[in-house]
C-alpha cells in the first residue's frame, strides 16, 4: 500500500488542494521513492516532511496532527504530489473512473428497481407500498 491509499480521504483532498496551491515551499530526494521537503501549514508554520513511497509507514511530518503517530497527514500527500506529478494525476483519474462507475452503477439500480415495480401485480405493489410507508413512519417516531 502508497501513501494514498493508507490516507484518509481528507488528508488525501486536502493534501491535493496543498499540492495544486504550491503549498510545499522545498523539497529534494535523497534516494528513489524518498523525499525531504519543508511544506507551508496554517497560519506562518512550516512543516519537516519526509516521504518514503516504498516504506510509507516510514514517513513522518512534525504538523499537530502527524507528529508521533503513523498516520499519513495533508502534508505528506502534497509533498509527494509535488515529487510525483504523475501520481496526482493517476490518482485524479480514478476518482474519475470510479464516479463513472458509480454513476452506472446507480443508474443500473434504479433501471432494476423499476423493473421490479413494474412486475408487481396491483394487490403486490399496494402491499408492499403499505410496507414502506409504515416502516418509514416507524423510522421517523424512532428519531
Amino acid at each position: 500500500m502508497g501513501l494514498v491509499e493508507i490516507a484518509s480521504s481528507n488528508s488525501v483532498w486536502r493534501g491535493m488542494d496543498y499540492f495544486n496551491n504550491k503549498k510545499v515551499v522545498s523539497w529534494d530526494s535523497s534516494e528513489a521513492g524518498v523525499y525531504d521537503g519543508k511544506v507551508s501549514g496554517s497560519g506562518n508554520n512550516t512543516y519537516t516532511v519526509h516521504i518514503d513511497t516504498v516504506h510509507p509507514r516510514k514517513s513522518v511530518c512534525n504538523c499537530p496532527f502527524a507528529d508521533g503517530r503513523r498516520v499519513v497527514c495533508k502534508h505528506m500527500i502534497a509533498l509527494y504530489f509535488t515529487a510525483e506529478p504523475k501520481a496526482a494525476e493517476d490518482f485524479l483519474k480514478e476518482v474519475e473512473k470510479w464516479e463513472a462507475e458509480e454513476k452506472e452503477r446507480e443508474q443500473q439500480h434504479y433501471e432494476d428497481m423499476e423493473e421490479y415495480v413494474k412486475s408487481l401485480s396491483k394487490t403486490e405493489l399496494q402491499e408492499r407500498l403499505l410496507e414502506a410507508l409504515l416502516e418509514l413512519e416507524e423510522r421517523r417516531n424512532h428519531w
